[in-house]
């Protein structure tokens, strides 16, 4: 099969300038994202965010993007529902408000508990999380409302990852290809990270669907048997309730995040 550089598909693919949401598949491109107010009440000390699935101020399940200038630092606050983060960019810090700050860079995880005072903090020069919320709306509270709802908050730090490969598990067909488990099991709802290698081509298939953000790299992609292809760089987004494959390419090699309904396959 002739490869086809990054470059290339870059050319091939700027005509097609809106997401492609057709049936029960998505693919969004970074440049397509639309950008609102995490926090309207604070205006524009506020973070930016961006819903890539679901909607935020609804009782569901949503996945967003939220960006935060350098410095930004919020007060103590609660929030109503738990929440889970994946750093994309910039040194993030989450934690209660009288911790030390440690920051967590690209491929990072967290895990925020309902109810749970604390602070979040950004430190680099472009900062960029993925936020994930089991169900919704996503509210901002005042550490008066805290409460415990007995979960306890993880911070993972991406040096911190335990790592599996084809030796390990036996759905990763594709040498080289690596999957860090983050949440639930492998056979029901779970997250986790996959590292695709440079030059990897293949494509990665669950028959319940599941929904996949680029943390770092750039990739190619298209769904099933489809000719269009799609450039994917850090938090583009692409996804799928039903079977089908998602055929994806590197150059240098790609971290991804999955939120997956059961297991998955990497071939």
């Amino acid at each position: 099969m002739r490869k086809i550089t990054l470059t290339a598909i870059a050319l091939a693919t700027s005509l097609f300038a809106l997401p492609t949401i057709a049936g029960d598949h998505t693919v969004i491109a970074t440049d397509n994202i639309e950008w609102g107010l995490l926090n309207p009440l604070r205006g524009d000390a506020s973070p930016k965010a961006a819903d890539l699935w679901g909607d935020r101020t609804k009782d569901m399940a949503t996945g967003m993007l939220v960006k935060f200038d350098k410095g930004f630092s919020s007060p103590p606050h609660i929030h109503n529902i738990t929440y889970r983060g994946v750093v994309i960019e910039g040194r993030m810090h989450n934690d209660d408000p009288g911790a030390e700050n440690m920051w967590l860079s690209t491929g990072s995880f967290w895990t925020q508990p309902a109810g749970e005072t604390h602070i979040t903090a950004a430190n680099g020069e472009r900062n960029l999380i993925y936020l994930e919320i089991d169900s919704g709306p996503y509210l901002v509270l005042p550490p008066e409302k805290a409460f415990d709802n007995g979960e306890r908050p993880i911070n993972i730090d991406e040096r911190n990852l335990v790592w599996l490969d084809a030796k390990d598990v036996t759905w990763l067909d594709k040498g080289n290809v690596q999957v860090a488990y983050l949440w639930g099991k492998p056979s029901a709802a779970n997250g986790s990270f996959v590292r695709l290698p440079a030059g990897f081509n293949g494509t990665i298939e669950n028959p319940n669907g599941l929904k996949a953000v680029v943390v770092s790299g750039e990739a190619s992609y298209r769904w099933n048997s489809d000719k269009t292809r799609t450039s994917l760089s850090p938090s583009s987004f692409f996804s799928a309730a039903t079977a089908g494959k998602h055929r994806i390419e590197t150059q240098e090699g790609a971290l991804l995040y999955i939120n997956s309904n059961g297991s998955y396959r990497v071939e």
